[in-house]
């Protein structure tokens, strides 16, 4: 399966991911705001991707890895998963994304994510999509907020103590940011919400 966007692919995880996705998460700053701050080791990365592959597998979705256009150069992922760190939002799906940080301000991750939603909506047929963030983490905060996304509430992950904020889209609010009516032909999905 493959997606794309105007600038963006958004594909199936590869072997040869596991370099540049350890590259990734074995950044301490790109990794400040997830679990519990500490970058992740080659081993642990690899263990990752294995469970990335076999959730898209069990549950017909999961996060993308996401390519530049034109360059193929690895930028990062996006994608749906079910968030099991915080058990009390649970039953959920929720879109996430974590990028590179040479590919930070260029709009990638609302770019990307917007293609996941239609994805999650049109594709997956889910109801309800929700984000978590660490509260200080205003970049993916920000991002949310151009997803149409609005606070359901705050609480704190057990397993770290860290204080997360929680929002969500539905798949009314979806349409209607879209404008689209039940008839209506599909949107251009990298153009929504633009």
């Amino acid at each position: 399966m493959e997606r794309l966007t105007e600038r963006l692919r958004l594909r199936m995880w590869r072997d040869a991911d596991l370099d540049p996705l350890a590259a990734l998460d074995g950044d301490t700053e790109v990794m400040r705001y997830i679990g519990d701050g500490a970058p992740l080791t080659r081993d642990q990365v690899a263990g990752s991707l294995a469970r990335l592959r076999k959730g898209w597998q069990e549950r017909g979705f999961g996060r993308f890895a996401v390519d530049v256009q034109g360059t193929g150069e690895f930028a990062g992922w996006v994608g749906l998963s079910v968030p099991d760190f915080l058990p009390e939002v649970l039953p959920a799906v929720e879109i996430g994304w974590r990028l590179r940080r040479d590919h930070w301000g260029h709009g990638y991750a609302p770019e990307a994510a917007r293609e996941v939603l239609a994805f999650g909506f049109e594709d997956v047929g889910l109801q309800e999509i929700i984000s978590i963030a660490d509260v200080r983490n205003q970049a993916s905060l920000r991002v949310m907020t151009k997803l149409g996304m609005r606070l359901k509430r705050r609480t704190t992950v057990p397993r770290s103590g860290r204080p997360v904020q929680i929002t969500r889209i539905t798949r009314e609010e979806y349409v209607a940011v879209l404008g689209a009516m039940d008839n209506a032909p599909a949107p251009r999905r990298h153009d929504w919400m633009r």
